[in-house]
């Protein structure tokens, strides 16, 4: 039995368009033409042969072409120096990196400041003048709210001379050179200031250490102070800073003990013993200014 349509069939090919399918019977008596399905096949296969054939040559008509102008770019002009490439410097004309030399500075940065305690360590640095009077100026002390007023002033070099109890030795022990005084009042309450040098800061550290609770500067009267702590029972404080040591005794002028509850006296001796180290941080401050400057 057969299944298609009547009439001469054409040739088929999948690959043009418009072509008919070959037909094909189930009877034994009629089998496919299996050599013009290998024709059309081979037929197949040559076209796409040629098609990548074709492509792959204009590719490498692209590829020729941009490698040809790159060539002749190369051998153009250089347009950043506008001069020929045979012009241009060789590679052994070109400085390294390695040959520069890197771009030095002076420094900007301000030197250290001078240390004001250096000027007030030792006799050859401190060489500012110096007098109980330059120390203590003026006629009165105002610390905060509090007036002292300033009585009589001495100066010595006979340390040991300006000195009660154990005192005296150990000025003289450790060479102190001079020792200046003042008195200030206020309120009934006394209280004198003495200032010894020596020739360095460890000369003036170890008196400070020496001193004990007997080591006493002597009290200082006159210009209507009356005499004080002579026998009574007054407050007396050490200290050093560079090479000065300073000492204070404090009590009442009326000749009255000192005791733990009278604050005034403990107040007067600290606020004059406080000074006494600012004066002197002062002087080595000034010195290391001038220095500075000069």
């Amino acid at each position: 039995m057969s299944f298609g349509q009547g009439g001469p069939q054409s040739q088929w090919d999948p690959w043009k368009p418009n072509s008919q399918q070959q037909p094909w019977h189930s009877g034994t008596d009629q089998t496919p033409d299996w050599a013009a399905l290998a024709e059309a096949s081979e037929t197949r296969n040559r076209r796409r042969r040629l098609l990548f054939i074709g492509g792959g040559a204009l590719a490498t008509v692209a590829i020729g072409a941009a490698v040809a102008m790159a060539v002749v770019d190369a051998g153009g002009s250089d347009e950043a120096s506008g001069k020929p490439n045979s012009q241009l410097p060789s590679t052994a004309d070109i400085p390294s990196a390695s040959s520069t030399t890197a771009p030095s500075f002076a420094p900007t940065s301000a030197p250290p400041p001078l240390d004001p305690r250096e000027f007030i360590a030792s006799k050859g640095k401190d060489t500012a003048p110096i007098g109980p009077d330059i120390l203590f100026p003026g006629t009165q002390l105002t610390v905060g709210e509090t007036v002292y007023k300033k009585g009589p002033t001495a100066d010595t070099k006979n340390c040991a001379s300006a000195a009660r109890g154990t005192l005296a030795k150990v000025l003289t022990g450790n060479k102190c050179t001079r020792l200046m005084r003042v008195t200030y009042t206020k309120d009934g309450v006394a209280v004198t200031v003495g200032v010894a040098l020596f020739d360095t800061e460890a000369q003036a550290t170890k008196a400070k250490g020496d001193a004990d609770n007997k080591s006493i500067v002597a009290s200082l009267a006159g210009k209507g102070v009356k005499a004080f702590c002579n026998s009574a029972v007054c407050r007396s404080t050490t200290n050093s800073y560079g090479r000065y040591a300073y000492f204070t005794i404090a009590g009442f002028t009326s000749g009255k003990d000192v005791t733990t509850k009278d604050t005034k006296v403990f107040s007067t001796g600290d606020d004059l013993a406080e000074f006494s180290f600012r004066q002197i941080r002062r002087r080595g401050e000034a010195q290391a200014s001038a220095a500075a400057v000069g």
